[in-house]
């Protein structure tokens, strides 16, 4: 049960980060070579981001539906630097917010730290991230999204159900990243987009 107040999401918003500092920390923490515990995924991730980044193009679809979208909404999403999911998703919020034309306000704010706002926006019992925490104006949640599409998630929950599969669940996930070439990724944060467009404006 999530019992956050607008004020608790306007806290965690005011401690976020913005694109730019979280990939400059996932960039140094890369560059410093981790070979223990969580770490050691950082700099593939690095990788994978820094390709996302200079490949990635918004289909013509996802720029109209971004054309429809006139009031302010904010992106907080919860992450680590670590997180295979997150590197695939993070560059496309980055990619939509860049193309909103200031619409969309996008920030960071890590998981570790901030362990009641993860448990507010579980998915089931998981502490799965990326989340993508949709806010209005006045920091009300409109919408969530995460930690990877719907086709990825039930994927995924095959395999590690599955004691054959479950150890190497993450490079078929990742194999179906490529794949994928972030579609997914893209339509179910368009999907977010269009639950902001239809939400009613606050009236004074």
């Amino acid at each position: 049960m999530n019992t956050l107040t607008s004020s608790d999401y306007a806290s965690y918003w005011s401690q976020a980060v913005p694109f730019e500092t979280y990939t400059a920390s996932v960039e140094a923490e890369a560059n410093s070579n981790p070979t223990v515990g969580n770490s050691k995924y950082v700099p593939i991730n690095w990788r994978r981001m820094h390709r996302i980044m200079k490949t990635a193009q918004l289909s013509n679809t996802t720029l109209k539906v971004l054309s429809q979208l006139h009031k302010k909404v904010r992106w907080l999403v919860i992450t680590e630097n670590w997180c295979g999911d997150s590197a695939q998703s993070t560059p496309i919020m980055h990619m939509l917010a860049e193309a909103s034309n200031g619409s969309i306000e996008l920030r960071f704010i890590y998981r570790d730290a901030n362990l009641p706002l993860m448990n507010a926006h579980l998915t089931g019992m998981s502490m799965s991230i990326p989340k993508v925490i949709q806010l209005d104006a006045d920091f009300n949640v409109t919408g969530t999204w995460g930690p990877r599409p719907d086709k990825a998630q039930q994927m995924v929950l095959r395999l590690k159900s599955n004691p054959t599969t479950a150890p190497t669940y993450n490079e078929e996930l990742h194999r179906w990243y490529a794949q994928d070439k972030q579609m997914g990724i893209e339509d179910g944060l368009v999907e977010l987009i269009k639950e902001a467009i239809a939400e009613p404006s606050a009236t004074a």
